[in-house]
This record gives structure tokens, sequence and C-alpha cells, in this order.
């Protein structure tokens, strides 16, 4: 299965919002498969790819991912059918994770309750809105259509979506931990991991992966075109210090349970104990060059080509890489990729 390539655009990292239309309408041009669009708590995952849908043709929109928490799964349905519709059906691809404890309820002010079974409703739910076979309803544990709990009327009415999907939306789920990336096997169409290791994907992915239907998987991958690496990977350190270090508490932190399963659990605790600390450039100090180029190419074309020709980078079951580039110099890390892999032929093909 040939690899295939995306594209990364980290906006919801930024004060302001720019979307770099250019860099997109290259990437396309350039034959990648995908670009994808994030939210935490500033902006939105899937404005930007409704935005996108009207200035690109092919390029596919994904959601890298949308929060659960942030609308219920009808809503999510009906974002979806609208963008898939305007960008003139079978493009868009939700990607969906649910979050952490401090988002869900710091932001959202929604109880954490059961994450996993969470999903499963959602993603039920989603499919049945989808599909439109019949009214939605759904007796779940943790969601339920039409709603009786407390504050009901009781005069809720199952529904079914008045717009027709003009193309079938894959659902693709975010996880990390056993529970999640197991369901991701069992009830979605592609998994994004959080924290693959070396060794790859886990056997039961594997399995859906060899199954044949489809089933993607796709892990991220930076890549900085520069001759001063080791500049650049000090320029990685404080964004992964702040995430692994801050972005959750000691119990739950998502990023740091990620840097564990990638082979480096006890720098992840060292720097969750710096940051909590308050000691930020200690933890910022404490992030391994090994873990930061894992998921980094860094370095000249040359050194690029060389540590992409071993093989090993791309670990084993992965069917796309999502790439992070350069917002200072994008095209070229573009480029670069494209020839490393080969879309570039096929899209003049």
């Amino acid at each position: 299965m040939p690899l295939k390539l995306a594209l990364r655009l980290n906006l919801y990292r930024a004060a302001q919002l720019e979307v770099p239309v250019d860099v997109v309408r290259h990437a396309e041009a350039l034959g990648y498969h995908s670009v994808w669009t994030a939210e935490a708590y500033g902006s939105d995952a899937l404005s930007p790819l409704a935005y996108l849908a009207a200035l690109t043709s092919r390029i596919r929109l994904g959601t890298a991912v949308v929060q659960l928490a942030a609308r219920p799964p009808a809503t999510l349905a009906m974002h979806a059918m609208t963008i898939d519709a305007m960008a003139g059906g079978n493009r868009l691809i939700l990607g969906i994770g649910v979050s952490g404890p401090q988002i869900v309820e710091g932001w959202y002010g929604q109880p954490w309750g059961r994450p996993n079974q969470r999903m499963r409703d959602y993603v039920t739910i989603l499919r049945k809105v989808l599909a439109r076979e019949e009214p939605v309803s759904h007796d779940g544990p943790e969601i339920r259509l039409p709603y009786t709990g407390p504050g009901a009327l009781g005069q809720g009415k199952a529904l079914k979506s008045i717009m027709h999907p003009a193309a079938p939306v894959p659902l693709w789920l975010a996880s990390g931990g056993p529970r999640n990336t197991a369901l991701a096997a069992e009830i979605a169409d592609g998994w994004l991991p959080m924290g693959l290791g070396p060794d790859g994907v886990p056997d039961v992915v594997r399995a859906r992966v060899e199954r044949g239907d489809g089933f993607e998987v796709f892990t991220g991958v930076s890549v900085r075109i520069t001759d001063d690496v080791r500049g650049a990977l000090a320029a990685m350190r404080p964004l992964t210090a702040m995430y692994v270090g801050g972005m959750g508490s000691r119990t739950h932190n998502y990023h740091r349970d990620a840097m564990a399963r990638r082979g480096f659990p006890e720098a992840a605790d060292r720097i969750g104990e710096l940051w909590r600390a308050g000691r930020k450039a200690e933890a910022q100090a404490a992030v391994p060059d090994e873990y930061l180029e894992q998921t980094a190419l860094i370095g000249s074309p040359a050194r690029i080509r060389e540590r992409w020709a071993d093989g090993a980078f791309v670990p084993s079951g992965v069917t796309g890489v999502i790439v992070d580039v350069d917002p200072a110099a994008p095209k070229e890390a573009l480029e670069l990729m494209a020839d490393l892999v080969g879309t570039r032929e096929e899209a003049a093909a």
C-alpha cells in the first residue's frame, strides 16, 4: 500500500487566524492526500476546512482532531454533511478525540464521565445520523437520544436528517491508551495515534489494517530543512515541554503518557515535575534530542534523505504521514517529502 502524504495546519495554536491557502494549494498540486486542522481552546477545526473547501478542488479535508465535548454528535454530523457538500463530496474526514478533563470540564463545562463509553455512544450516533436509515434514537450509558434526563419535558422526538450526505464521511479516532485504540480498530475507519512508538501499530490495529477494508493509520512528522540541526531541536523544546509538562495534571496528561509510550518514561516524569515546580527552562532542557528526532526530519535535504532511506523512520503499519512544516519556508519541505514518497510523480501522471 503506497504511503500517503498529508499536511498539518497548526492554526489552533495561533492568536490570529491566517489560513495559508497558497501552501495548501501547493500541497494539493504535489499530490498530497489531505490537509488537517485541529482545535484546543481557540480557533475551531471545522471553519478553516469550510473555507479551504471553496479554494481547493481535490485534497481531502481532515480534522486531527475535533473535540468530542465541543459538539453533540448530531451537530458534528450536520457540520460534516454541510462542509463535504460544499467541497463537492467525498472530501471530508472526521478525526475525533476526547481531549482531557482539563478542557472537557474547564472549557466545555461537561463531566469527564467515561470517555471510552462516551466515544462509543458518540460515534454510534454519528453513524446513524449520516446513514439516514431511520429517525435517530440511542439509549447509551453516556448519551441518550431523545434526551429524557433532568430538566427534560419528555417531548423529545427522534428525527432524521433533512440533508442527505453528498458522500460517506469517514470517522477516525485519535487515541493513545489501549482501550480507545481498540475501540478505534473496532468501530472507526482510521486511527490517529498519539505516542506511536518505533515498534509500530499495536496488533489490534494491525489486524484491522490487514483486513483490507481501507482502514488508515496516519502519524505525524515535523520537517525542518536547515543547516543548524541543534538550533532546530532547541526551537522545538519549549512547545514539547509545555505539552508534556503543562497540558494536563499530575494524573491526567496524555502528552506525557505519549512520551512514555515512545520509550521515554523517565524524561516524561522529570519534565512534568520541573514544569509543575515552575522550572520551565529546566523542563525544556530535559527534552531528549532522541525523542524529538523520533518524529522529526531535521537538517539538510541530504541528511533528511539519508534518514528516510533507512526505512525505519515510519513505524510499521502506518499508511500515511501528516507533515508539519516550518511556516517560514514550507514549500521546500513539502516538495522534499513529495519526492521522497513519490507523490509528485503520481500527481503529474
